[in-house]
């Protein structure tokens, strides 16, 4: 059985991103115990749909049964294009470095472009429904500094990166979730930890069908 996945890289630093590098160790492990077919969506690379008046006026005529003009039509057609690859994959893994306490731009450009009532999710009388429930999520965060409770950048108040796309995993139905948060990337320490949170993918990797979902974080003091 086909493994499919839709990796997202969140840097545009290519190889030098400790962020894809610890990605890319974990995608080869899988691939070592089963068939995998990888789909990857670079926001830095693809062409994005703009978040204008005309994807707006789209999404809100939705939201009213309205119907759509041909300009607004080609704008929600480019967005569900795009959300089909979501809709296709068995698990998604993203590669989010720390850019000033949040998730990179180009990556909230995509959450923000595919993110709409009949894309990734729906509600009703009865509330709100995500529409990729059943699949499992892999999110591997990046930070140059250390974020323990006692540092001068407390996790709480400085590491929302996490808490934003957690959040959005839950919106759109994804509720088994693998985080590895790898800290203190930059100095000294920074060799041990990237090879601290390879070793932890690898070992996801080698046993990911029977992994309960958790977070495990690499390099934290204090």
């Amino acid at each position: 059985m086909v493994e499919r996945v839709l990796y997202v890289c969140a840097s545009p630093r290519g190889e030098r991103s400790v962020s894809a590098q610890i990605a890319e160790v974990f995608l080869a492990a899988l691939a070592e115990r089963k068939t995998v077919e990888v789909d990857r969506l670079d926001p830095w690379e693809c062409e994005l749909p703009e978040v204008d008046g005309d994807l707006l006026a789209a999404k809100y005529a939705g939201l009213t049964d309205a119907p759509l003009s041909p300009a607004q039509n080609a704008a929600w057609a480019q967005i569900k294009t795009l959300a089909k690859r979501f809709h296709r994959a068995d698990t998604v893994v993203f590669s989010v470095p720390l850019w000033n306490f949040g998730i990179p731009y180009k990556l909230k450009h995509l959450i923000d472009a595919i993110s709409h009532k009949g894309v990734l999710f729906t509600f009703d009388e009865q509330g709100l429904n995500g529409m990729l429930g059943g699949r499992r999520a892999v999110a591997i965060y990046t930070r140059g500094l250390g974020y323990g409770p006692d540092s001068q950048t407390p996790d709480q108040a400085f590491g929302l990166e996490k808490p934003f796309l957690d959040a959005w995993f839950r919106f759109v139905g994804i509720n088994q979730v693998h985080s590895i948060v790898a800290e203190q990337t930059l100095g000294a320490e920074g060799a041990s930890v990237r090879s601290s949170a390879m070793e932890a993918v690898a070992m996801l990797a080698q046993n990911f069908d029977q992994q309960q979902a958790r977070t495990l974080i690499v390099g934290r003091s204090g």
